[in-house]
């Protein structure tokens, strides 16, 4: 596979690790599109963990095999496989034969005690896989597991039918708190990354909220609650959520790290972004603003609008009159979408 004419060079990604190092980071994260198939991806890997640094990847596990797969291991990389699902649910997202290389390369990561954790996006395809996502954590052993609510990025900007619409939401992260407090939480970590789930859990536990949303809740929003996260594109460029492809900070060709940090604490937009007093429509009046703020990159890709109302919740605030309630009314049967030809 050819790289993208812009893409940073081999110098230039052991630069970006210098500078990861030099912020302080403890960990050095790649992630995709696909990460392995750079052909020169052991290079920066190796010189991360020659400065002490932790590495962390996330693939898809096509390329988890001969060299590659020893390389992942010589190196301690603790690597985390996508997988949307049952055989049928992730061929049907990911192409056929995808999921027997993913199964494949748990197992080999598993053998290895590499394995980190298993990655599955929320669409409207997959609704019902998420036992056989947390199996596959249980028998395996990987160390967490990771639901990521599906936002109009990439190949999923123009595949809008992939999305849940908001009542299949409100039952997917019902079920999913659900199963959060079944025993698997003693295995493993769940890893919920969608704004609104703070308010289901809210909603269902107000005793243990506090204590869960401050120590264990990472779905917070990368803008609303901006201060701990940095994403570098392939080409070098800066953005502060790795879905918010077209919100550049700058470039890692033209300032450093640390210097890209201190500008953006003080832009204007992150200031007025921060601030939930400054969100419209309906997440602006709602009672929840405060520990949820909706998806920011949703609703631009959405409205055009980062201060608009999240369109993938379901809850009316109670400032709106209950005749105009929208909410689930139950267990949704999810039927496989056939891929397009």
């Amino acid at each position: 596979m050819e790289p993208a004419p812009d893409e940073l060079t081999t110098k230039e990604t052991l630069m970006l690790v210098d500078q990861i190092y030099e912020f302080g980071s403890e960990w050095f994260g790649l992630k995709g599109g696909e990460p392995l198939a750079r052909r020169d991806v052991f290079e920066p890997i190796r010189y991360a963990r020659s400065l002490g640094l932790n590495i962390c990847l996330l693939t898809n596990g096509w390329f988890v095999d001969g060299e590659v797969y020893r390389n992942l291991v010589r190196n301690e990389v603790f690597t985390s496989i996508s997988i949307d699902g049952s055989e049928e649910a992730n061929d049907t997202l990911r192409g056929k034969g995808s999921y027997k290389a993913a199964i494949s390369a748990i197992k080999k990561l598993s053998d290895a005690g590499i394995l980190n954790g298993l990655s599955m996006a929320i669409t409207a395809i997959n609704l019902n896989e998420a036992e056989h996502i947390i199996a596959l954590a249980e028998e395996y052993g990987a160390k967490f597991v990771w639901f990521n609510h599906l936002l109009p990025c990439g190949r999923a900007r123009t595949q809008f039918q992939l999305e849940p619409t908001p009542e299949q939401y409100e039952y997917f992260m019902n079920h999913l708190y659900n199963l959060i407090n079944k025993t698997y939480k003693r295995k493993f970590d769940f890893h919920i990354h969608c704004p609104f789930f703070a308010r289901i859990y809210k909603e269902r536990n107000p005793e243990g909220f506090d204590d869960w949303f401050q120590n264990e809740f990472t779905g917070k929003c990368i803008y609303f609650l901006f201060g701990g996260y940095l994403s570098v594109l392939e080409n070098g460029d800066v953005i502060p959520c790795f879905y918010s492809e077209g919100l550049k900070i700058g470039s890692i060709r033209e300032k450093t790290l640390k210097q890209l940090w201190n500008e953006v604490q003080n832009m204007e937009f992150y200031k007025l972004i921060k601030n939930p007093n400054n969100l419209k429509g309906k997440c602006g009046i709602c009672e929840y603003k405060e520990i949820c703020g909706g998806c920011r990159t949703r609703a631009y890709a959405h409205t055009g609008d980062y201060f608009e109302s999240d369109p993938a919740c379901a809850y009316t605030p109670g400032s709106i009159p209950k005749n105009s309630l929208h909410t689930c009314t139950g267990a949704t049967n999810i039927a496989y979408l056939k891929r397009e030809k």
